[in-house]
């Protein structure tokens, strides 16, 4: 097999009796101090805002979707611009995701409306008794072990997807960054059916690795297992087994067993490789996740948040629709330099969502993004100053208020 060395990572400071670490990622279009936020531009756009923006931000690497960007320009219109970052004139760090979490958001997840993260866990005997499998018995897609067929969510046009294809399309539009393509099941899911997954997104994780032609491109396997422990640390040996150059910890998780499956799974990986955390932007599982050695996070959390006017803040989340802030002509968050709360007002925010104005959207995400850029570099100054467990205590104190 051809050797592929596209990026490489430096562990600088780590968190004492933790795995938790900070580190420079280098790639062919830049560097990454980790941990760090990854903004999501499912389409090549983080919504409503330029890559001038992202920069200002403190932005340091945008993550695109590889079904959206397939349906819509096309991965061969990306191509022919240069590659993603090209084509949405962002000059730094890229990554594009497998399209797997396709299967699980149009599956079973699109018509129950359950997401990555489970609040509670069922128990087993709640499940027990159940025929859905969480994801091929939706009308918009069918699994087989060669692939994925689904139905356009745009115009019902009828897709296939398989290892082989989601490597294709990511190649061409030229992330510096890609995944490895799996299936990402219901944290709701049965054990039978997970184990099922896990097979099956292990023959697809090799058949990727077989299929990349690129030598500028770094691969990521991912790990999946849900919330079973025993298919996680199963998962985790085979996929750290492998040649990849990073590695990403898949969703399908139960909020209170988080935590445990992320140490579990990232005491396998090899140490010296970077972890990204898919799908995840709450602020209390970013801090429990670079304890427990991740990398990298990417969510579209804090742009769709703040397109329903929930801003975050330092003492928590807060409505800025609410009909209190009608008249308080004060800095949105007081303690924030951003530019949306250095030069607007809370009621002048609240009037732009009550008036459906699309201005809005813009300001409450560069704050919301600010917010998780700002987040990022205090974790990272904490370790690198040996203080993480107080900064980390601290802050959730007051943000959990």
């Amino acid at each position: 097999m051809k050797n592929f060395y596209p990026i490489k990572f430096d562990i600088k400071n780590t968190i004492p009796k933790n795995l938790g670490r900070t580190g420079i990622l280098k790639t062919p279009h830049g560097e990454i101090k980790t941990p760090a936020f990854v903004a999501v531009g499912t389409l090549a756009s983080v919504k409503g805002l330029s890559p001038e923006d992202l920069h200002i931000l403190g932005a340091q690497v945008v993550l695109g979707n590889t079904y959206h960007l397939y349906l819509q320009p096309g991965e061969d219109v990306v191509a022919s611009a240069g590659g993603l970052g090209k084509f949405m004139n962002w000059q730094g760090p890229t990554m594009t995701d497998s399209g797997g979490f396709q299967v699980f958001s149009l599956g079973f997840a699109y018509k129950k409306g359950v997401s990555k993260v489970a609040k509670e866990a069922p128990t087993e005997a709640e499940l027990e008794g159940k025929e859905e499998n969480f994801s091929e018995h939706s009308s918009l897609v069918k699994i087989d072990d060669n692939g994925v067929t689904f139905k356009s969510h745009i115009d019902g046009s009828t897709h296939r997807f398989t290892p082989e294809s989601s490597i294709t399309i990511q190649e061409k539009l030229g992330a510096d960054m890609i995944f490895a393509f799996d299936e990402c099941t219901s944290p709701l899911a049965q054990k039978e059916y997970m184990k099922k997954a896990v097979a099956r997104t292990h023959k697809w994780a090799k058949r990727c690795l077989d299929a990349r032609t690129r030598d500028d491109q770094a691969l990521f396997g991912i790990v999946q297992g849900g919330r079973y422990k025993d298919l996680r640390e199963e998962s985790a040996k085979y996929i750290a087994s492998l040649p990849f150059e990073g590695f990403g910890i898949g969703g399908s998780f139960d909020k209170d067993d988080m935590k445990e499956v992320v140490e579990l799974v990232n005491k396998i990986l090899p140490e010296e490789k970077p972890r990204h955390m898919l799908g995840i932007g709450e602020v209390e599982d970013i801090f429990e996740g670079v304890q427990r050695g991740v990398d990298l996070f990417d969510c579209v959390l804090p742009t769709r948040l703040a397109r329903h006017g929930v801003l975050f803040t330092k003492e928590g989340k807060y409505n800025i629709k609410k009909t209190t802030n009608k008249e308080k002509f004060e800095k949105v968050v007081k303690d924030c330099e951003c530019y949306t709360c250095k030069n607007y007002t809370k009621a002048y925010l609240h009037h732009l969502h009550r008036s459906g104005e699309m201005l809005a959207h813009r300001l409450s995400s560069i704050h919301n993004l600010y917010f998780m850029m700002e987040l990022m570099e205090n974790i990272r100054r904490s370790i690198e100053q040996g203080n993480f467990a107080e900064f980390k205590k601290e802050f959730l104190e007051r943000y959990k208020k």
